[in-house]
């Protein structure tokens, strides 16, 4: 698991996307196999959402390979009331962006390869296993 100075510039970079992004309500940081590094998100059940969270990625990506795809970077759910955005950070970890009906996904496409970056950079000195 991060440190705490590696869980607050996390949280920085969280909180950053929150308000760049309108629509946005809480962000989980978890590993590839769906346990929770950090969020920002209140409201939510961190364990199982970071859970959920690897479990639909994994599947966008099986179901892309049998599709003939691969290098699946993102799976977008949209429900009645918001979305709820997973992306790849790198193959070790995932974020989760949980957002409104109002949710500005134009932005959120322009400023995400930002802040995947960053995150990916924060967590590459980290052991997440």
């Amino acid at each position: 698991m991060p440190d705490t100075l590696t869980t607050d510039l996390l949280l920085k970079v969280l909180t950053a996307l929150r308000d760049q992004v309108v629509g946005v309500r809480g962000t989980v940081v978890a590993t590839a196999d769906g346990l929770a590094v950090t969020a920002d998100a209140d409201g939510t059940h961190l364990e199982s959402l970071a859970a959920l969270s690897a479990a639909t990625l994994s599947l966008g990506r099986r179901t892309a390979q049998e599709a003939g795809g691969r290098g699946v970077r993102e799976v977008t759910t949209r429900w009645a009331m918001g979305y709820v955005v997973v992306l790849a950070i790198g193959d070790r970890a995932l974020l989760t962006v949980l957002g409104d009906a109002g949710l500005d996904l134009a932005t959120l496409q322009r400023v995400i390869p930002a802040t995947i970056e960053q995150l990916e950079s924060l967590l590459a000195a980290d052991t997440l296993d």
